[in-house]
């Protein structure tokens, strides 16, 4: 863990200067940070451009990686994932299309559609998945997630279309950036994610023994519907506060647990810490990478991500077929 937490230290640092269309150093970056604020131009850059969007970034790869290691537990699925089951899309079709209709309703009414269409996504994921029966087929809960996920693609496309006057906007904020993260962003995420982040690390105990089966559950005395429910409600608190923050960014929540898996192992009370500190690291170096590609342009986070993801998940599906 510790060297988990040097990684993040030194990418966040690394982010509060690395391509920059001012030109700034680590020194720079170092000094604007613990300094007496001043009005020169590279304190103002890090201070109000780079420390909130670094921040932001960190804070929702740590939501949708744990978001991921609590549905992956959740339905002992080792594909699921806020973006694989729909939650992503359909939070994001929420936001959408409150910003875009509904402007009025500011943070609040982005957060609370957000926390429905995340919500309605999953459920319809569930029931055509038929996730609670014994012996339910893993790949067809896949699929349900894919074609939700599809559908609620295709609603927010519609809902941009029929609105122009508000589509580049809503465009840029659905390729998942972080470019655009100020303080007020993290204001508003910093609150929703840490009571969520708490809350998945309690549930940690209760994800272990779901590992061992339903029947076995039962006999230890665990209530599965409660339980099911309390999952339910973090991840979608979670990945809808995710959404609100940076948009749509996928595959964090698929690729991060089986990492974390790989080097602490199956216990929860590790995992999901693990989860926190590898989403906040990965979600950084791919804000990082998406300013080097096409510097001074820069790609989003969630385009990098998804390049990284995709191959990942096609291998997951052959491996497992």
């Amino acid at each position: 863990m510790l060297g988990l937490l040097s990684l993040l230290l030194i990418l966040a640092w690394v982010g509060l200067f690395a391509w920059s269309a001012i030109p700034l150093s680590g020194t720079q970056a170092m000094q604007a940070l613990f300094s007496h604020p001043t009005a020169q131009v590279s304190d103002v850059v890090v201070r109000q451009l780079r420390l909130p969007r670094v921040l932001v970034a960190g804070l929702v790869g740590a939501c949708l990686a744990t978001a991921g290691a609590l549905m992956q537990g959740l339905t002992r699925n080792p594909l699921a994932s806020p973006g694989v089951f729909g939650v992503n899309a359909g939070a994001a079709l929420g936001v959408a299309l409150v910003s875009t209709y509904a402007g009025w309703m500011g943070v609040m009414g982005q957060s609370s559609a957000a926390i429905l269409g995340g919500g309605v996504a999953w459920t319809l994921v569930m029931l055509l998945g038929a996730a609670w029966r014994p012996g339910a087929d893993k790949g067809r809960l896949v699929l349900a997630g894919v074609a939700v996920a599809a559908l609620c693609g295709a609603l927010t496309k519609a809902s941009i279309i029929l609105a122009e006057d508000q589509a580049a906007g809503v465009l840029t904020w659905l390729a998942g950036s972080v470019a655009n993260a100020r303080w007020t962003v993290w204001y508003n995420l910093w609150p929703v994610a840490t009571a969520g982040l708490l809350a998945a690390l309690a549930l940690a105990p209760s994800l272990n023994i779901l590992a061992v089966g339903d029947e076995q559950a039962r006999n230890l005395g665990m209530r599965l519907g409660w339980v099911r429910l309390a999952v339910g409600i973090v991840v979608l608190v979670l990945v809808s506060a995710s959404v609100v923050a940076a948009g749509s960014i996928a595959f964090v929540g698929l690729l991060v647990p089986h990492m974390a898996r790989a080097l602490f192992g199956i216990d929860h009370r590790k995992l999901l810490p693990a989860c926190c500190l590898l989403g906040a690291a990965l979600v950084m170096a791919a804000d990082i990478l998406g300013r080097a590609v096409a510097f001074p342009s820069e790609t989003p986070a969630g385009a990098v991500l998804a390049l990284i993801g995709a191959p990942w998940f096609i291998y997951m599906v052959r491996s497992r077929t």
